[in-house]
């Protein structure tokens, strides 16, 4: 299940880990694409400060990236609907499209080009990350809107595709794949319980939030921090981040509902809350003393 696909169905190693349930001294901004019914973060800042996202205005979903307080909407040619997911330090973005017969693609953006990215013989495909390497990470379908069973996948830089799935797993979906080749990502037991997952080199470990019900692993940083959403016991969902072992929970201020969507290696977090009023936006959460951002907005 893919970032805005796990969102929306939301709204219609774990013993060996320490638990903090209070996010200390963080600076959170609220981010909304202007006119937008729906805005959300899913990856960035890179080390320029740029971060991408997508956001809802007449029922269409499209893509646009932040940068230096100027929003720019894009969409890959034949796109219904469009979800950015990677931005890397030179700006190359990823991520996944629906084209015009409900299918999904994932593409890659570099230098105003956008090329077109499918698993073979896959029905659906979208991209999620992208390493120094050139490595992807992503998911694949046989359905065609990869909304139910999917699988991961690592996209080597010479275009060999590896597809796997943790063990006990019937659906998922690689988030990140980091510059040493070890993969975060999430993953559906028969039971319909979700998990995270910590991949490498063939092994995985399971990263699920101490006593939580859900387990969605978002993303992750090269420094080895994972961030995500987990479902208390009440059923409310909340953003998680694990890092040197410790799990700590957080929300955005006042929200309903927060996911963690990205992370950069400098700590800064983004991704999406629902307001009070169920209204969607994205959101960064800053590490205090960090003042590259948030910058002033204005819009493109």
């Amino acid at each position: 299940m893919n970032k805005v696909s796990r969102f929306l169905a939301m709204c219609t190693i774990t013993a060996a880990f320490a638990t903090l349930s209070i996010a200390w001294a963080q600076t959170y901004t609220s981010i909304d694409f202007p006119g937008a019914t729906a805005t959300t973060l899913n990856g960035g800042p890179n080390p320029e400060g740029t971060n991408i996202g997508s956001y809802t205005t007449s029922g269409v979903t499209h893509g646009f990236v932040l940068k230096k307080g100027v929003f720019t909407s894009f969409d890959p040619p034949g796109s219904t609907s469009t979800t950015p997911n990677w931005i890397s330090p030179q700006g190359v973005i990823v991520g996944g499209y629906i084209d015009a017969s409900g299918a999904n693609h994932g593409f890659i953006l570099e230098g105003g080009k956008y090329t077109t990215v499918d698993f073979p013989g896959a029905a659906g495909t979208i991209l999620t990350s992208l390493n120094p390497s050139g490595q992807m990470s992503g998911e694949s379908c046989a359905a065609a809107s990869c909304s139910t069973t999917t699988h991961s996948f690592i996209v080597s830089k010479k275009g060999v595709f590896t597809s796997f799935d943790p063990p006990g797993a019937i659906s998922s979906s690689a988030s990140t794949v980091n510059p040493s080749g070890a993969v975060v990502g999430s993953f559906t037991d028969s039971g319909g319980v979700g998990h995270g997952y910590l991949g490498y080199h063939g092994t995985f470990t399971t990263t699920d939030f101490p006593g939580a019900t859900f387990t969605f692993a978002g993303a992750g940083n090269p420094e080895g921090d994972i961030v995500g959403l987990y479902t208390d016991t009440a059923g409310v969902n909340h953003a998680f981040l694990l890092s040197s072992g410790v799990f700590t929970s957080f929300d955005f201020p006042g929200a309903i509902f927060t996911d963690a969507a990205g992370i950069n290696p400098g700590g800064i977090v983004v991704g999406v809350y629902v307001d009070s009023a169920n209204v969607v936006h994205g959101f960064t959460r800053t590490p205090v003393g960090d003042e590259s951002w948030p910058h002033p907005l204005t819009f493109s």
